[in-house]
């Protein structure tokens, strides 16, 4: 299997001499190509922040982030915006579409902003619409759909730029059991029939349960890593609760 992402001894530090708090304290870590791995933690244990530096939106202390063979942790200005824009795709909580804009548009935006010709978006568009099964939603604007839809529509929107790496920011978040399970169901089609390479950050055991790795952070640093191999969802599901459980009281909220 083919690296897409290397996490290489990265800390993430704030405040100053005198009081300093270290959110991610030397990660490492490697995600390989076709990977769905969910990161694990309590509230402040640093798994927001490591997404958050992934993603460029925030800067490392120290350390390497390399998407295949870009160092993500020295690019700037234009660079940037572009690697955002062409390497990365996100899926947010609160959907983050635009209000004023249909879904067709919304997913269409995302495209028009490479200079995608506008046949090309059309038929790439009607592609990503299949696989995640929101036809009946494209002509409609975000406050007339549900959360769920919101969120395929929203998924769409992540995978129709054919990104490497795909990062999710508690996904299912704002979503009700029914649509948390129809989406993350979703997730593993886009990873097994179209390789997709998800990157997932979840404190809820049952979404975490659908990726194929879990990571748990505790206090900046990796607690502990399993993989779900050969095991069912529902076995995969009961392993991360036990590590949940030597975890201690630090995430009650995931269960």
């Amino acid at each position: 299997m083919s690296r897409i992402l290397k996490i290489e001894k990265i800390k993430k530090c704030y405040g100053s001499k005198n009081n300093i708090t270290k959110a991610i304290d030397d990660i490492s870590f490697d995600v390989d190509k076709g990977e769905f791995v969910a990161i694990m933690g309590a509230s402040g244990s640093g798994k927001t922040t490591l997404l958050n530096c992934i993603s460029t939106i925030d800067k490392v202390t120290d350390g390497k982030i390399y998407l295949e063979d870009i160092d993500v942790t020295k690019l700037k200005g234009n660079k940037l915006n572009k690697f955002r824009r062409e390497e990365l795709g996100f899926i947010f909580q609160d959907f983050n579409l635009l209000d004023t804009l249909t879904a067709y548009e919304n997913i269409a935006l995302a495209l028009s902003i490479q200079n995608v010709k506008v046949e090309e978006i059309d038929e790439r568009i009607k592609k990503v619409v299949k696989e995640l099964d929101i036809a009946d939603v494209l002509n409609k604007y975000p406050y007339q759909m549900s959360g769920g839809q919101k969120q395929r529509v929203s998924s769409a929107r992540a995978i129709v730029t054919n990104p490497k790496l795909v990062l999710a920011d508690e996904p299912t978040g704002a979503l009700d059991s029914k649509s948390s399970k129809m989406l993350l169901e979703k997730f593993n089609y886009l990873n097994d029939e179209l390789d997709t390479t998800i990157l997932m950050v979840t404190h809820d055991a049952f979404t975490a349960s659908y990726a194929t790795r879990v990571i748990f952070i505790k206090d900046g640093k990796i607690f502990n890593e399993i993989k779900k191999g050969k095991n069912s969802r529902k076995e995969f599901f009961n392993n991360i609760i036990d590590v949940i459980t030597q975890l201690g009281g630090d995430l009650n909220d995931a269960l």
